[in-house]
């Protein structure tokens, strides 16, 4: 299941956000560390797909696919060095896929600003920081410990002990981790830490109500939007107060609510579309009487690896995959009709899968 934590200051929204994505009632208080203990919901990602598979097959159960996100309490300039709760709850995040750094683009004298001002570009440098301190603290304690083993020539602690430095570097000169050139030998060595400044990331907005309609009006959006340009980092605007609201309403009074702010879906519905481009995951399903269900699976990945995410055996004897494009299912109606049409394939071991494909897979253990 993909996992995404949530990180931002205190009072900038992650909570009312984590909230709405949930559905949940979590501490969401005008205060810094409201949330203590991380918060872990999980989401349902709604795919029509899925939906229109279910009416064809009328099945006793239905599994769509799903998003862990980790909420933890905010963080704070210094926390590091143990400023407001420290950073002792990034470890919660640590096993996270992705980052989504959640960013205050609005106004509301009512709601404090834990650095008494609005700075968006600032509060995310802050954010940044702190997570290139956390993950400092890891490379000082290890390189001590890595340093005996490369002295004694062990090529694999070599490896990593150069990686490390690398890091160390880096950090201590306020540049950033992502952009250093490490090898993809370096980049396995140092796989197992879970370095949150390399984690793919994703900036959520947070803007005002009056600003959901027309976020490029809001001067702090478009400052987000110019450095995360730069940075090649994907900006998803939300107004977590009416993600909320949405979050208590019905399917129908969700698509009217959301037309009366001229949108076609939800902040948070394009989160967990930008998350899954960000990690390069597409879907596949298998259908029939007993279940229709959604597969979450990388971009590329070939069939017995698919396979493989039902279940290990199924890749182990993996023989053929029986496979009908969704697209296809639409155009001729059925399985049977798109059948007949010669549209239903058996495909072998170097098929590679594509999104939203349905798949029986055939095996042999």
């Amino acid at each position: 299941m993909l996992k995404v934590g949530i990180v931002g200051l205190p009072n900038v929204g992650k909570s009312t956000l984590f909230n709405a994505l949930t559905k949940s009632e979590v501490l969401a208080a005008n205060y810094p560390f409201a949330t203590i203990d991380p918060n872990v919901g999980v989401v349902i990602v709604e795919d029509e797909r899925l939906d229109h598979l279910a009416s064809l097959h009328n099945p006793k159960k239905i599994t769509p696919a799903a998003i862990e996100f980790y909420d933890i309490a905010g963080l704070v300039k210094g926390a590091s060095a143990g400023e407001g709760l420290g950073n002792q709850f990034l470890s919660h995040i640590r096993e996270t896929d992705a980052i989504a750094q959640v960013v205050r683009c609005f106004e509301d004298t009512n709601i404090t600003h834990v650095e008494g001002n609005l700075n968006p570009i600032r509060d995310l440098e802050i954010i940044l920081m702190e997570l290139r301190f956390a993950d400092l603290e890891i490379i000082e304690r290890r390189i001590p410990k890595i340093l005996k083993k490369a002295q004694a020539k062990l090529e694999d602690a070599h490896i990593e002990l150069v990686a490390l430095q690398k890091l160390k570097e880096c950090i201590e000169q306020e540049g950033q981790i992502k952009d250093l050139d490490l090898n993809e030998i370096e980049l396995k060595a140092i796989k197992a830490f879970n370095f949150l400044s390399l984690k793919p990331t994703i900036y959520v907005a947070n803007l005002s109500e009056n600003d959901l309609a027309n976020p490029q009006s809001n001067q702090y959006y478009l400052q987000l939007l110019q450095l995360a340009k730069k940075e090649n980092i994907e900006v998803v605007a939300v107004c977590a107060q009416v993600e909320q609201e949405i979050s208590q309403l019905t399917k129908l009074e969700q698509t009217e609510f959301l037309e009366s702010f001229g949108l076609k879906q939800s902040g948070l519905s394009n989160l967990i579309v930008s998350s899954y481009h960000l990690l390069g995951l597409q879907t596949y399903f298998t259908a029939g009487p007993q279940e229709v269900r959604a597969w979450t699976f990388t971009k590329g990945m070939k069939a017995p690896q698919c396979a493989g995410i039902i279940h290990t055996d199924f890749e182990r004897g993996f023989i053929r995959a029986e496979t009908l494009a969704y697209s296809d299912l639409i155009e001729y109606g059925s399985h049977q009709a798109a059948k007949e049409k010669g549209k239903v394939r058996l495909e072998g071991k170097d098929y590679v899968v594509e999104d939203g494909d349905i798949m029986l897979f055939r095996f042999n253990v």
